[in-house]
């Protein structure tokens, strides 16, 4: 076992919170130096609920033939996207199972069309298992499948379905999907075709410590061979399993007990094991405004999305909603300025609604 692993996971399991939160922010100040707080508006919506990976812990999916499956319709984007722009948005996070009939035409079509439709519009769509099981469909190479989709109109690529990337883990909890080392490798192919990319960690269930802390070595080696040009990873977002009505829950007896101090240690542990990913954000949606809140001083610099929409990660207990005013108030009482991005992290003004919005709340509190 390797020595230093060792050691990291006993600072993991032994450092005072108060120590790992000064570490995660010192480090978060020499990357994001000051106090303000990325966050952004978008929309998750799923092409389908069809999937054939049998992930334990999903309660979204449905086999295919199942009486509540589908594929959503064109018209259905439409709506979708109209309402997403109409509430600021610009981005639609576009994702969904492992479809056995939907192969790279139809996701370059609906790109395409999409596109085509709103040219504005940016679509940060599918995740390495969904690009790995495509590639299967198709007989072809991940650099092939990732061009095609890039020339269609793909923006960026989410970091869906890393989960834990060891395979003792996967083989238990998603069988169905890619292994670890192909999770990383549809990384490292987008990051050739300078697509950029964001890495996630699904954690609290089956895993251990030291399978957390080989997850963040491997992101983290994966992001130091990005071509010079590139940006590769983005941002890497961290949050707990959650397992309402899960199988995992039922039959492995994996249950979600992540406290609120766990999930801000491993936020801390994020920024220390990743120096060279300069966004970390915190899952609000997952443990609610005042862990996320925390966050902010132990190393996250990113409040996430509004979420308009969120299918996959509500069915199985996430609760937490915010609207744009809440988002950005709960950012303000922890202390830090709310600066609206995009998915690239560049700063985007608040659009002209939501000004007017402020300015009439405003006049109001004064009369």
């Amino acid at each position: 076992m390797n020595f230093l692993q060792l050691r990291r996971v006993f600072l993991f399991e032994n450092a005072p919170t108060s120590e790992l939160m000064y570490i995660g922010n010192a480090i978060r100040q020499h990357h994001v130096p000051g106090t303000t707080v990325t966050w952004i508006i978008d929309r998750n919506s799923n092409t389908t609920n069809v999937c054939i990976a049998n992930c334990k812990f999903c309660n979204f999916y449905r086999r295919p033939g199942h009486e509540d499956s589908y594929v959503t319709s064109i018209e259905e984007y439409k709506q979708k996207i109209e309402e997403t722009f109409l509430l600021g948005g610009e981005q639609l996070l576009l994702q969904g199972g492992h479809h056995p009939d939907l192969g790279l035409s139809y996701y370059a079509t609906l790109f395409r069309q999409l596109k085509s439709l709103y040219p504005s519009l940016k679509l940060h769509a599918l995740g390495p298992p969904e690009i790995a099981h495509i590639t299967k469909l198709e007989n072809s190479t991940h650099i092939h499948v990732l061009q095609v989709l890039k020339d269609a109109g793909l923006d960026s690529l989410p970091g869906a379905g890393a989960e834990i990337l060891d395979d003792r883990v996967r083989r238990l909890i998603s069988k169905g999907k890619c292994g670890g080392k192909e999770w990383l490798d549809v990384m490292r192919a987008a990051h050739k075709l300078d697509i950029t990319t964001s890495a996630t960690m699904m954690f609290g269930h089956i895993e251990t410590n030291m399978e957390r802390m080989e997850h963040f070595v491997a992101l983290r080696q994966v992001q130091s061979e990005k071509p010079a040009h590139t940006k590769g990873f983005l941002a890497f977002i961290p949050w707990p399993f959650m397992d309402e009505d899960t199988i995992l829950k039922k039959i492995k007896r994996a249950r979600n007990q992540c406290t609120g101090d766990e999930y801000i240690r491993m936020i801390a542990m994020s920024r220390i094991m990743l120096p060279n990913i300069i966004n970390i954000q915190a899952s609000w949606l997952t443990v609610g405004k005042k862990v996320a809140q925390l966050c902010l001083h132990a190393g996250a610099n990113d409040f996430g999305s509004i979420m308009i929409e969120e299918n996959v990660v509500s069915a199985a207990g996430a609760s937490f909603r915010f609207t744009a005013d809440g988002i950005q108030k709960a950012i303000m009482e922890a202390g830090f300025e709310p600066q609206l991005r995009n998915q690239q992290y560049e700063y985007r003004a608040l659009p002209t609604n939501m000004v007017q919005q402020q300015l009439d709340r405003t006049r109001m509190l004064v009369d």
